[in-house]
């Protein structure tokens, strides 16, 4: 995908979040984030977004930005993020996406952040529409490529930060097959070591659990979101991955 096709994505996921949200109401409680209302729900996102805008914004060798103070109030809130957004939407639009920019891990540009954003506001777009619907899994299906896009950044990046922070206590190996995009990956945990993500190896015939199914439904299942994805083998594994 290319750096414009996250900006757009962003958009797309952003507006079906906020018609969700707002059907929903600040007061719905969020199923796949049990301690959250859609209020804290949209309160972090729009944060996010906030401090995003910073980050590309701010030098690579530069401190870490620090988060802005937004509204509590849910009307305020709205306002607030919507402006938020347009700026941002407008910074990645017209910036290269090679850029040099303040990010917490992976390449220092603004090309890290369309990508990390637009997959943030999906993920989260998927909470809004639970907290509209129910935890059952909603009928919306992301586009393939975005999808398995979406894969692929949570094994490669947010993966192994989050087992920087949170280290790896399982040894096995992980297989993630997206069969619509035809997309394979394998993931190999060690205990204290940071996970090794990978091409298949051996035929995928060593894996202690696979988790298959269309890229839509393994995006889902790696943010821990539900899905309709097919976990075989060693579903504890899968489920102990850590989370960023």
């Amino acid at each position: 995908m290319e750096h414009a096709d996250f900006v757009r994505q962003l958009r797309t996921q952003y507006d079906a979040l906020l018609t969700a949200a707002r059907s929903a109401g600040p007061e719905a409680r969020v199923p796949t984030c049990p301690e959250w209302t859609v209020l804290d729900l949209c309160h972090h996102l729009a944060g996010t977004h906030a401090w995003a805008l910073k980050a590309v914004r701010t030098a690579p060798d530069a401190e870490r930005p620090k988060p802005e103070e937004r509204p509590r109030d849910w009307d305020e809130l709205l306002k607030w993020w919507q402006f938020t957004f347009q700026e941002l939407e407008d910074t990645l639009a017209t910036e290269s996406p090679l850029k040099p920019s303040w990010t917490f891990t992976g390449p220092n540009n603004a090309g890290f952040w369309a990508r990390r954003l637009a997959h943030e506001t999906a993920i989260h777009r998927l909470d809004a529409e639970h907290a509209l619907r129910g935890p059952e899994v909603p009928t919306l299906l992301f586009d393939t490529a975005f999808a398995a896009d979406g894969v692929d950044e949570y094994l490669t990046r947010m993966l192994v930060r989050a087992a920087e922070r949170k280290p790896v206590e399982r040894g096995g190996r992980l297989l993630f097959h997206a069969a619509d995009a035809q997309r394979t990956w394998q993931v190999e945990l060690a205990p204290g070591e940071a996970p090794r993500v990978g091409p298949v190896v051996d035929s995928g015939t060593a894996e202690d659990v696979t988790v298959a199914g269309t890229a839509d439904a393994v995006y889902r299942a790696v943010w821990g979101r539900p899905s309709g994805a097919v976990v075989t083998g060693d579903r504890s594994l899968f489920e102990s991955l850590p989370r960023a």
